[in-house]
């Protein structure tokens, strides 16, 4: 069952400022070894994640203004997890970064939890249920770190397990082969009164007989406004798909926004982002004509964004549906912009509620950051409509 805990983080963000996320759209390469998952090329993952941290950290340009780092699902090595978390000391305060782990074990899992059992003491209670009623150590597991530093400098490391697995373990989950996180932290940052939620791709769309996951987070969020007046501002879905505009999003997607049976104050503000890998993934068993990338953001279309086409990105309403979406182009690059004013919706200003500030594409000396002329040129093909 998808159970959702709260956590409080000492965040504070600055008065009268957008708050600017930095999206990572990279590729990540996999195998499959014996029917179960792997990196296939650790080294080049931790790498690319290195060469993007060097960037956020020198904050050259406006860069130094991040809030939000989001990178794809199951990215990061296991191996990897203490020198990440050293880069991550030498972030700004406030800021927040979100990852997948490569494909671990329960074992694993339960290791990096009870390390930071006191940020995760719902999610270990959780797995050491499962594993005293059965569960074997060695199910594979695919999950999530988020890690915060607060305005103190404190860290927080949070770990949350994918209740689906993606397109490649499909076949798996007919048998509940893969282990299925139960619990997942809801984010209230104070004093800055802002909420957020990660998810890991399918668990943005998965339901069952008994419960549908977007429908929790919508109660959830409805019971905080009724509370406090407060509302789920950002909800990230970080991929590694190979349909991202496959029509179980897109339904939920109208849904979330639609509000056609009942209204839904606590998420008719709430900006949904999708960090998915870029085109240039490997994944076995993974069609031709499947594409990843498309990155994309969600408003609510009483924000009023207007239809624009662009060489690297373009805004819409996702085939007619009761949003406005920023979308991406498939190939690899760093997303840089900001989100709209949480607490402000004036119908007054002639302000966009989304600003793409930069693009970086790869070269050989790490991430170049394309001009304006560029933007601006012909649309790419990899941005058309699917």
């Amino acid at each position: 069952m998808f159970q959702i805990v709260e956590k409080d983080l000492q965040i504070k963000f600055p008065l009268m400022r957008h708050l600017h996320v930095l999206s990572c759209q990279v590729p990540n390469n996999l195998e499959k070894r014996k029917f179960v998952y792997h990196l296939a090329d650790p080294e080049g993952n931790w790498k690319t994640i290195c060469s993007v941290l060097d960037l956020v950290i020198s904050g050259s340009g406006n860069l130094k203004k991040i809030n939000f780092i989001f990178f794809p699902e199951s990215l990061l090595p296991l191996a990897r997890v203490p020198e990440m978390l050293d880069r991550l000391d030498n972030f700004r305060p406030n800021t927040i970064c979100v990852i997948g782990l490569g494909p671990i074990t329960l074992g694993d899992y339960k290791g990096l939890l009870q390390q930071f059992a006191s940020d995760n003491q719902e999610a270990l209670a959780s797995v050491i249920e499962d594993l005293d009623s059965g569960a074997i150590d060695t199910l594979p597991v695919n999950c999530c770190m988020i890690s915060a530093k607060e305005d103190d400098g404190t860290r927080r490391v949070f770990f949350e397990a994918k209740s689906h697995p993606f397109v490649g373990e499909e076949a798996l989950d007919s048998d509940h082969y893969l282990y299925r996180g139960k619990v997942f932290p809801f984010f209230r940052c104070q004093p800055s009164c802002y909420n957020f939620m990660a998810l890991i791709c399918l668990d943005y769309a998965y339901r069952d007989i008994y419960q549908s996951n977007i429908n929790v987070i919508i109660e959830k969020a409805n019971q905080l406004f009724f509370d406090t007046r407060q509302k789920l501002n950002l909800l990230a879905v970080i991929a590694c798909n190979p349909k991202p505009e496959h029509h179980a999003f897109g339904d939920v997607a109208r849904g979330f926004y639609g509000e056609y049976l009942a209204r839904s104050p606590g998420i008719d503000d709430t900006v949904t982002l999708f960090c998915n890998s870029s085109e240039d993934t490997v994944c076995p068993d993974c069609g031709p004509h499947t594409c990843y990338g498309h990155s994309s953001v969600l408003i609510h279309k009483n924000h009023k964004l207007r239809p624009i086409r662009m060489a690297e990105y373009l805004i819409d309403d996702y085939g007619g549906r009761p949003l406005g979406r920023l979308r991406f182009g498939s190939t690899t690059r760093l997303h840089y912009f900001s989100l709209p004013f949480f607490h402000e919706l004036d119908p007054r200003s002639t302000r966009t509620p989304l600003k793409v500030h930069a693009i970086f594409r790869p070269d050989k000396d790490g991430w170049y950051r394309i001009n304006r002329d560029e933007l601006t040129s012909n649309p790419l093909d990899s941005i058309d409509q699917s």
